[in-house]
């Protein structure tokens, strides 16, 4: 209970101490920011499963990359870019559902992962399960500074396309009569997910990113309902989970990205559980419920 009975010491001493913890939660909040603005969109269009395959689909591009030496970022960024054209093209150019195409490739990218890091250059490259798990306790400046462009283009991006991705969320019907190309915004918002992915993978890992990118927004869509809200209260929620989680990992030495992404989820459990309790409370007694249907209605004439 340190954190009750010295809150200076467990919240405070560990980011003024050390210098790696204030890039650990810097890299965090833009974690955060960049993948709860995007997030939002990605629960409201139920598009989870899309997410979870995209947070996979990147690996063989960073492990290729690692293996040959050259930047793991832009490695995710050339396979997350293939995901986003062959799901386009998939959808687009077949009677295939974007479900199937998305389950197509998803194993097809894990498994060309798996192969590339069970090969015999890949037995050799054994840091690459901080590609998996995040390595966010040793991200530098530069790392940083490519974090917070991402998050300044994803949230510039979801201002600038609100009003289109909204309508065709929403209506796709009406987004097509209005001449808003809802193919088009589908398109610029897979091109974001994978933004969101490869600027946050560093941080979380691969496989975490997806607790990110969807428990905060899911959890703000059960408290509030209109959409900038959503993406306000994610981003608050997502940095109170990143600050919570980041301290556990640093007070009992457990990994930072998977306590991070756990302490995402318990939010969304408390979430549901008082939201429920709410709606018990305000829920009117069978015993009122009778009342009022055994009231007799009285009409007034005029």
């Amino acid at each position: 209970m340190e954190f009750l009975t010295d809150p200076s010491g467990w919240w405070v001493e560990p980011f003024v101490d050390n210098a790696f913890m204030r890039r650990a939660l810097w890299a965090a909040l833009l974690a955060v920011l960049t993948t709860s603005v995007v997030g939002t969109w990605v629960v409201l269009r139920g598009l989870t499963f899309l997410g979870d395959a995209f947070a996979h689909g990147v690996l063989p591009g960073i492990a290729f990359a690692y293996i040959i030496g050259f930047s793991t970022t832009l490695g995710a960024v050339a396979a997350a870019l293939l995901m986003v054209a062959g799901v386009h093209l998939i959808r687009n150019f077949s009677p295939l559902s974007e479900e199937t195409s998305i389950g197509v490739l998803f194993v097809g990218f894990l498994a060309l992962a798996v192969v590339i890091m069970s090969s015999g250059a890949g037995a050799y490259s054994g840091d690459l399960t901080r590609f998996l798990f995040g390595s966010i306790t040793g991200i530098d400046g530069g790392d940083l500074r490519r974090q917070a462009i991402a998050a300044a283009v994803s949230v510039g991006c979801t201002v600038l396309l609100h009003r289109a991705l909204f309508v065709a969320t929403f209506d796709e019907a009406q987004a097509q009569l209005a001449g808003m190309r809802p193919k088009l915004a589908h398109a610029a918002l897979l091109t974001l997910l994978a933004l969101a992915i490869v600027s946050s993978f560093e941080a979380v890992g691969s496989l975490l990113v997806f607790a990110f990118l969807v428990a905060p927004a899911a959890t703000a869509s059960l408290l509030v309902r209109r959409v900038p809200r959503i993406m306000m209260t994610a981003v608050v929620l997502g940095a109170i989970a990143a600050l919570v989680g980041l301290l556990v990992s640093y007070h009992h030495d457990t990994a930072a990205g998977a306590t991070m992404a756990l302490a995402t989820v318990i939010m969304l459990f408390v979430a549901l559980a008082v939201t429920g309790v709410v709606r018990a409370l305000r829920r009117p007694l069978p015993d009122q419920q009778d009342a009022a249907a055994d009231k007799p209605v009285h009409h007034h004439s005029h």
